[in-house]
């Protein structure tokens, strides 16, 4: 395994397409916060907002920033035929995957903790000057604060479960276009489907099973007895996603010719 994880740091370490996400990622999820928390405004007779939440609102632009780079860790070398010779090399199939797994999982770590340290920071900075003051019920943002915490750090863990979704779907289908295209579909269309059904028992069961909905639940910090799922829970149903698209991709990997 060592050998396997050498190899695929070096891939990474000598493009220059990753390291370009991955400062495209902290800029994106940064950029998208900072601009939600100076747009949104508390008036003095109060509201209803979550904070937090809205200060994170960024991970929902930097995500598909991270499919990308998930999804090209793999499909770029299908598309170059360079697959075959990192398979010659380590024949051992599940193990180079895993091996992918590991870099982009460690990477996705280190810049989405960067692009959230980025966000709660731009909350704290700039929700006071639009009325969430300690007087509306709204302290400044602060990793101290337990709910909080758990919302930064599960951002966190959201954006390493996107990478790990969007590897193992562009594994199956090999394509970058279509991998790409699965994943945004996924995230984003499937977290409409419940605002386009009347029916409450059937918006919660899409919302409970959507990866995006229910990952982001993550990020709630206040009304989390009307969520359908709990934060944990909710991104619980995102690694069960993600597990399933690697098991998924792995069992292909190992079944069809390079």
């Amino acid at each position: 395994m060592t050998r396997q994880l050498h190899a695929e740091w070096t891939k990474v370490r000598t493009m220059a397409g990753p390291g370009r996400l991955l400062l495209a990622i902290i800029a994106l999820t940064t950029a998208v916060s900072a601009a939600a928390a100076a747009t949104v405004s508390c008036p003095s007779a109060g509201c209803e907002h979550d904070a937090t939440k809205l200060g994170l609102i960024g991970v929902q632009a930097g995500q598909a920033v991270v499919a990308v780079l998930a999804v090209l860790t793999i499909s770029g070398e299908y598309g170059t035929g360079m697959i075959r010779t990192t398979l010659a090399a380590m024949p051992r199939r599940a193990t180079v995957l895993a091996a992918k797994a590991a870099v982009l999982a460690g990477l996705t770590v280190a810049a989405g903790t960067v692009a959230v340290l980025g966000s709660v920071l731009a909350g704290r900075l700039i929700l006071p000057g639009n009325g969430f003051t300690p007087a509306h019920g709204y302290p400044p943002l602060s990793l101290a604060d337990g709910p909080t915490l758990r919302a930064a750090a599960g951002s966190v863990l959201y954006l390493a479960l996107i990478a790990m979704l969007s590897l193992g779907v562009a594994t199956a289908v090999r394509d970058s276009a279509t991998a790409i295209g699965v994943v945004l579909g996924l995230l984003y269309v499937f977290s409409i489907l419940p605002l386009m059904i009347s029916d409450p028992d059937w918006q919660r069961l899409l919302w409970r099973i959507s990866p995006m909905d229910a990952g982001l639940a993550i990020q709630a910090t206040t009304h989390l007895s009307s969520l359908p799922l709990s934060p944990w829970a909710g991104l619980g149903v995102l690694g069960a996603w993600a597990t399933g698209a690697l098991l998924g991709g792995g069992l292909l990997l190992r079944l069809r010719d390079a």
